[in-house]
């Protein structure tokens, strides 16, 4: 456990931040060696099925892993304010309001998948392989809500290390899976998907196992999952759907700019797939940082310490600012590569459309840093509306621009789209933050 209530700022920031830098770096390493298999073994056909989905499972999967981090700022600023019984309460809250949802996600994913793949624009001779992995994916929402309950608990009494070190064990068997799901049972892109959920299971029981015999203040009793307060779900739910939507809202707009996408063709399907999981990478940091903040702030705010919260938003938008220039010179450098790297193809089109995207969209980072740290630091202090208005007008933005710019403009429609509605979002959350009661209290200005 680690109380970030407690020394120097940068040092608790840096440390705490660390080990989810390199579990995501984990997490973005498998995704892109998933997606070389794919596209080494199954070809550009397969890679592109999958590259069609990829927004439909981040928008399910991103509900999930926002619910789960919403709920841990609770967690946190009970385990903040020394409030042990509060703590257990709440866990056993996310993880009976959890597997609720995940539960309705499932069933409605299932059985409205095929509609949804029609809606997604999924070129026709992709939709049997694309339903083949998306299905398997979605099958599987319940191991992952359960692992994220875990991991994301685990963070928000300070402890990083233990589910970075279970996230490498997964990674590896997963990488492991698909290889031979793949190669020795020729189970084509289901096996990929088969391979991913049997890895998150084994990093559940894991997860599970390891914290309830190390952590006595994780270790539920049947009173535990009794009573809830109503103050505290009201609390609950308010944290973690607004942390869900959040990531939802992002996705939609996404998954609706890749119904767009999926009109323009095979190797713009297949290059913005190449582009995106590389910009995953590249905005790694800036999800790290928020992850950081959000308990780093619902910690500090669980103290009654606001004075460290500012501090502390400064110095992750300093350290993401930086990071965003290395990113930069990245682009415009390495980006070809880059791109080969990931999907193995030499098809000009596909390397020129991706190299594109990287080196427009990177420009505009140094925005995107601000957004993602100050909408954490918010969620930590217990605004949960402004960062869904933000995310919101991100929504809007990407719809509007699927259904004007890119019919017009192609794929460069595609391009602009990003840097366009960031500097739209950006407003409302430095807007709130300059004017937040809490803060202002506290003498403190962001």
């Amino acid at each position: 456990m680690k109380d970030l209530t407690k020394g120097k700022p940068s040092t608790l920031i840096l440390s705490f931040a660390l080990p989810i830098f390199l579990g995501s770096l984990l997490q973005l390493t498998y995704s892109l060696v998933d997606t070389r298999i794919v596209g080494s073994y199954l070809g550009e056909d397969a890679l592109a099925a999958v590259g069609a989905t990829t927004t439909l499972s981040n928008l399910i999967v991103g509900f999930l892993m926002g619910l789960c981090s919403g709920f841990a700022i609770i967690i946190s600023q009970r385990f903040g304010a020394k409030d042990i019984k509060g703590l257990k309460k709440t866990f056993a809250a996310s993880l009976t309001l959890g597997i609720g949802v995940a539960v309705v996600l499932t069933i409605v994913g299932l059985v409205f998948l095929n509609p949804i793949l029609r809606f997604l624009n999924v070129p026709h001779e992709l939709i049997e392989t694309a339903h083949q992995y998306i299905f398997v994916i979605i099958a599987g929402l319940i191991v992952s809500l359960l692992y994220n309950v875990f991991a994301a608990t685990l963070r928000a009494i300070g402890d990083t290390v233990t589910p970075l070190i279970i996230l490498a064990i997964s990674v590896v068997l997963n990488i492991a899976g698909d290889l031979f799901f793949i190669l020795v049972l020729d189970a084509g892109v289901r096996g990929a998907a088969i391979a991913t959920v049997l890895a998150q299971v084994i990093a559940m029981v894991s997860c599970f196992v390891y914290m309830i015999k190390k952590y006595e203040i994780l270790r539920l009793h049947k009173e535990d999952f009794q009573s809830f307060e109503p103050e505290m779900i009201k609390n609950m739910l308010s944290s973690g759907l607004s942390m869900g939507f959040m990531s939802s809202l992002i996705n939609i707009g996404s998954l609706t700019l890749q119904t767009a996408i999926n009109k323009l063709g095979q190797d713009i399907i297949v290059a913005h797939t190449a582009a995106r999981k590389i910009s995953e990478i590249f905005m790694m940091m800036f999800s790290v940082f928020g992850q950081t903040m959000a308990t780093y702030c619902g910690q500090n705010m669980g103290a009654g310490k606001i004075d460290r919260i500012k501090k502390g938003a400064k110095l992750a938008i300093i350290y993401t600012w930086i990071w965003s220039t290395g990113v930069i010179v990245a682009s415009y450098t390495i980006g070809p590569w880059l791109v080969h790297l990931v999907t193995g193809s030499t098809n000009e089109t596909v390397v020129l459309n991706a190299t594109n995207y990287l080196k427009f969209d990177t420009i505009f980072y140094y925005v995107t840093a601000v957004i993602c740290v100050l909408r954490n630091v918010m969620q930590g202090l217990g605004d949960h509306v402004t960062p869904l208005v933000s995310s919101s007008l991100e929504m809007i933005g990407k719809i509007v621009i699927a259904v004007t710019l890119v019919p017009w403009f192609q794929y460069t429609g595609v391009i602009v789209a990003e840097p366009i509605v960031w500097f739209i979002m950006v407003i409302p959350l430095v807007v709130q933050i300059l004017r937040m009661p809490v803060l202002k209290k506290a003498g403190a200005k962001i």
